[in-house]
């Protein structure tokens, strides 16, 4: 079983962990070279420093970003999405100014986004815990 004192906070006990998954506006394929890539999981490891995040895994596409992040019990996940989005757009306009050219709006995100829950058991032994309490 997992050691529960790297999960808390306050009197809370909890996993938060999230797959996170946002695109470039209008699907542009800005990360095509390797560096820029590079850079960009740079800022978003930086990003989760900043705001008490783990990074978990990351992955950039030439398109698209997937995260695996274990967030604070006290933040959203979508509080924890838009961290990492405004945060790696901020820098990266700063770092590569020639995408002001492709994003003269200064948006590098599309709004859309995608988050997922992932779970350290399964959906049957947490059946099993719920349904052992309520013999008692």
């Amino acid at each position: 079983m997992y050691n529960y004192k790297n999960y808390t906070k306050g009197r809370s006990v909890g996993w938060n962990e999230y797959h996170l998954q946002w695109c470039t506006k209008y699907r542009y394929n800005i990360f095509t070279l390797s560096k820029y890539k590079n850079l960009c999981k740079i800022l978003l490891k930086e990003c989760c420093k900043r705001h008490n995040l783990t990074l978990v895994d990351c992955e950039v596409d030439i398109n698209h970003v997937h995260t695996l992040v274990s967030i604070p019990l006290t933040m959203t996940p979508i509080q924890a999405l838009n961290y990492l989005k405004g945060y790696s757009s901020k820098c990266l306009f700063i770092l590569l100014p020639q995408l002001k050219l492709t994003y003269p709006d200064g948006h590098l995100w599309s709004p859309g986004k995608f988050v997922g829950s992932v779970g350290h058991i399964t959906l049957e032994k947490a059946k099993e815990y719920v349904q052992s309490h309520n013999r008692k």
